[in-house]
């Protein structure tokens, strides 16, 4: 089956009757049972699947050990996601190894296919989790804490999908395997639209992170108290939305987003008693980010203090710029017939690995250069490009 027919057979798992589009997390009903198709497509295709102990799926072709030719992507969502970000990069990949199955080609060493577990952070916050778990890039015992919009942590939530979470942490034995990471993904912006080419060879990530802003102030009744007896979090808060883009605007190649704010108790008639915001900024070039950072909570401090408020800022995930391995890149491009390299604002697992193993990416045009949305899109033919693509790429590297 074609990647096409691989992404409609999960065309209605996890759909999002509210935001429109895919919500697919980390350890939820619809994880699980993507989960489970992957098991059984990658068994459909002589393929051995195993979950390592951060709770990531490997589909190996042949036995598992050390310089293996990795591949892969993820199958969890932002909430009201597209269909292809990520899902094209695991669809890709089986399509890919059963192409090259039924040309009867047998890599001279190991092949794996890989799915991440919680690349979006969509539920538990931190993005990349399962490669950055993996890796040891973020401590065990605080991802093991990390709670969803509902209270449950990370560990509770593991736990009763049937995973281990005591195990989680770094994994030298997995890492120690990998000989080189590639990851196909859609591309999440408009720049192979401007370069009018239906792939790429990633170049770079910029350097990114995550931050939640903790306002507290006094609950009350939004009828009875009079506007100069308030201590309304939300006041600094919208403060931070507004200086997010403001700050941001001032620095090129930046880009910081407030994309969820969350009042408590939550009541239309209720004066908030704390709201907390979390601040997505990115920034080209290294040592750029957190001074963008220290502008806004510079801000948010200023206008908690005025309304008689209290803010706390805390890190919630951070990486810095990325450049892909760049003999990887040239060979890539080489293959590939000279396809364009492209940088990229989005985030990636195969940039978490990059650190730790030779890692790169490929990129397939995305026509309304829209992502994280349900207008995300590839067009057919550019699909079918990018596995045969992906599939010249495992042929040559596996030799």
């Amino acid at each position: 089956m074609s990647a096409l027919g691989l992404l409609g057979e999960i065309a209605d798992v996890g759909r999002d009757r509210v935001r429109g589009g895919y919500s697919r997390h980390a350890f939820d009903p619809a994880e699980g049972e993507l989960r489970t198709w992957f098991t059984e497509q990658a068994e459909r295709r002589g393929l051995d699947v195993e979950t390592d102990r951060n709770g990531n799926l490997w589909a190996w072709w042949g036995t598992p050990g050390p310089d293996a030719l990795v591949t892969g992507s993820h199958l969890d969502s932002v909430p009201g996601g597209g269909a292809f970000d990520g899902p094209l990069g695991v669809v890709s990949a089986l399509d890919a190894v059963a192409a090259l199955r039924a040309e009867g080609f047998r890599p001279r060493k190991p092949l794996a296919v890989l799915v991440f577990a919680e690349e979006e952070g969509g539920r538990f916050g931190v993005p990349c989790l399962g490669s950055r778990l993996l890796t040891g890039s973020i401590d065990a015992d605080r991802a093991r804490a990390l709670r969803d919009p509902d209270g449950v942590t990370l560990a509770e939530a593991a736990s009763r999908a049937g995973f281990e979470p005591e195990r989680f942490g770094r994994d030298d034995l997995a890492l120690s395997r990998i000989g080189t990471f590639l990851e196909l993904h859609v591309e999440q912006g408009k720049g192979l639209i401007d370069l009018g080419s239906p792939l790429a060879v990633g170049s770079t990530v910029i350097a990114h992170g995550r931050w939640r802003f903790s306002f507290s102030g006094q609950g009350n009744h939004a009828g009875a108290t009079v506007m100069g007896d308030r201590h309304d979090p939300m006041i600094p808060a919208a403060a931070v939305v507004a200086a997010a883009r403001r700050v941001a605007s001032k620095v090129e190649g930046a880009r910081a987003t407030v994309g969820r704010l969350v009042p408590r108790p939550g009541g239309t008639n209720v004066i908030a008693s704390t709201v907390d915001v979390w601040l997505d900024a990115r920034v080209t070039g290294e040592d750029r980010v957190r001074p963008l950072v220290d502008e806004i909570a510079g801000i948010a401090g200023e206008a908690a203090a005025e309304e008689g408020c209290a803010v706390q800022l805390s890190e919630e995930s951070y990486s810095g710029t990325v450049a892909f391995d760049a003999g990887l890149r040239g060979r890539l491009g080489d293959l590939l017939g000279g396809v364009p390299e492209l940088p990229t604002g989005a985030g990636h697992d195969a940039a978490i690995l990059s650190g730790h193993v030779r890692a790169g990416m490929l990129y397939v045009r995305n026509p309304t250069g829209i992502s994280h949305a349900p207008e995300e899109f590839a067009e057919d033919d550019d699909v079918e490009r990018g596995a045969r693509a992906l599939a010249d790429v495992l042929r040559n590297l596996s030799t």
